[in-house]
C-alpha cells in the first residue's frame, strides 16, 4: 500500500475542501460536496463558505434557506449543520442514533426521567402540525400538558425525537449566536418523508469525496456513527487503499484526486466549528496535535482558526472593533503580508469599516 505524507493529506484536504482555491460553483453545490456544513451558530456557515468560494453574498445562503433547498437542522455528530434538503432525507436516519442518544445525558435525563417519551413525541407533532414554532413557544405549550417539567428542555427533548428544519430566520446572516430558534417537523419542510432505513454506504461514499483519504476511525468520529468497519469491509473492492505516516490504513474513492504535496497553499480563514477541522479523529492533516491542545477547553464553542501554508496557524477573533489574530507562531514578513491581506478581505465581509489587528 502507497503512504502517503503528512502533507499529502493536508494538500488534498485542501483541494477536497475548496481552500487550495476559491471556487466558481454555487453555495447548494458546495454545501452538497461537503455533506453537511457546521451551523452551530447562524453567521459561521456564511464565513465557510466565504473562504471557499469566488464572489459569495450572504444573500444566496438565505434564499436557500427561504426556499427549503437546504435544512438546518442536527445531523452528524448531533450538531446543527445545513445541508441539501434531499440529503438530509437519507442523512438524518442514518446519524438518528448518535443525535438520540442526547436523551441519556444528564442534561436531558434529570428533566424527563418518568415521562413517556412517545406521548411527548405525539404531543409534539400535535403542536406542530403544518407550523413553525419557536422553541421557547413550543416549551411552553408543551409544559402545560407534562407540569413540573423544565419547557426548554420539554421542546429541546421533542427535537431530538422529531426531525426537525429550523425556520429561514434562524439562521439568517448577521448573528453570532442562537438566540431565536423557529422549528418545524422536517418532513413537513421538505414536502417528503425520510427514508425509512440508514445508508451508511452512500455516507462513506460521500464523506470521501470531500474528507477522504481517511480512517474508519475518521469517518466515525465525522459523522457521530459506530460500526462502520462493517460497512467498508464489504466496500474494500471499489476502494483505494493507503496508509499514512503512523501505518493506518486509508480508505478512498478510485478516481478522487490526490493533490501534489507541494502545492502552495494561501492563507485562509476559518470560521468556528469548521467541516476540514473536524471531518478526522486524526487531525494533523490541518492542526498539530500540540496546537489542538491550545483549545481543547473551549471545543464546545468553537475557536476561529486560520491557516497559513495549508495548516493552522492561530486563531482569529471578532472583537468589537474589526479582527483580531493571534498567531501561535512566529509570521515572517512575507507571510504577515498575506495574512493581513486575507483579514482585510475578511473584515469587509464581516464588518466593514472596522481594523485589522495582529497580536505580537
Amino acid at each position: 500500500m502507497t503512504e502517503l505524507s503528512l502533507r499529502a493529506l493536508n494538500r488534498t484536504l485542501l483541494v477536497r475542501q475548496m481552500l487550495a482555491e476559491r471556487a466558481r460553483i454555487t453555495p447548494f453545490e458546495l454545501i452538497r460536496h461537503v455533506v453537511a456544513v457546521q451551523g452551530q451558530e447562524p453567521n459561521w456557515p456564511y464565513v465557510g463558505l466565504w473562504s471557499r468560494l469566488a464572489d459569495f453574498a450572504p444573500a444566496e445562503l438565505e434564499q436557500l434557506l427561504r426556499e427549503r433547498k437546504v435544512v438546518r437542522s442536527t445531523m452528524i455528530r448531533r450538531t446543527v449543520h445545513l445541508a441539501d434538503a434531499q440529503d438530509f432525507r437519507w442523512l438524518r436516519p442514518t446519524v438518528g442514533p448518535i443525535v438520540r442518544s442526547a436523551l441519556r445525558a444528564a442534561y436531558y435525563r434529570d428533566e424527563i426521567d418518568g415521562l413517556d417519551l412517545d406521548e411527548l413525541e405525539r404531543a409534539g407533532r400535535a403542536l406542530l402540525a403544518g407550523k413553525t414554532m419557536s422553541r421557547g413557544d413550543l416549551g411552553k405549550l408543551l409544559a402545560e400538558r407534562f407540569p413540573g417539567r423544565l419547557p426548554r428542555r420539554l421542546a429541546e427533548t421533542v427535537e431530538v425525537l422529531v426531525p426537525m428544519a429550523h425556520g429561514p430566520e434562524t439562521g439568517e446572516w448577521g448573528r453570532w449566536r442562537n438566540r431565536y430558534v423557529t422549528m418545524g417537523p422536517a418532513e413537513e419542510w421538505i414536502g417528503a418523508p425520510l427514508h425509512p432505513e440508514p445508508d451508511p454506504r452512500r455516507l462513506i461514499l460521500r464523506y470521501l469525496a470531500a474528507y477522504g483519504p481517511a480512517t474508519v476511525a475518521d469517518m466515525q468520529a465525522w459523522a457521530g456513527v459506530t460500526r462502520l468497519a462493517e460497512v467498508i469491509d464489504g466496500m474494500r473492492a471499489e476502494l483505494r487503499v493507503f496508509t499514512d505516516d503512523r501505518h493506518a490504513v486509508l480508505f478512498d474513492l478510485p478516481d478522487a484526486p490526490l493533490a501534489d504535496p507541494d502545492l502552495p497553499a494561501p492563507v485562509r480563514f476559518l470560521p468556528a466549528f469548521d467541516n476540514a477541522l473536524l471531518g478526522h479523529k486524526d487531525r494533523r492533516r490541518m492542526i498539530s496535535d500540540a496546537d489542538r491542545a491550545r483549545t481543547a477547553k473551549e471545543a464546545s464553542a468553537g475557536v476561529p482558526m486560520y491557516l497559513v501554508d495549508g495548516f493552522v496557524h492561530g486563531r482569529w477573533a471578532l472583537d468589537g472593533t474589526g479582527v483580531r489574530i493571534s498567531p501561535w507562531h512566529p509570521l515572517d514578513a512575507a507571510d504577515e503580508a498575506a495574512v493581513r491581506a486575507e483579514a482585510d478581505a475578511l473584515l469587509e465581509f464581516v464588518a466593514p469599516g472596522g481594523r485589522v489587528v495582529i497580536d505580537s
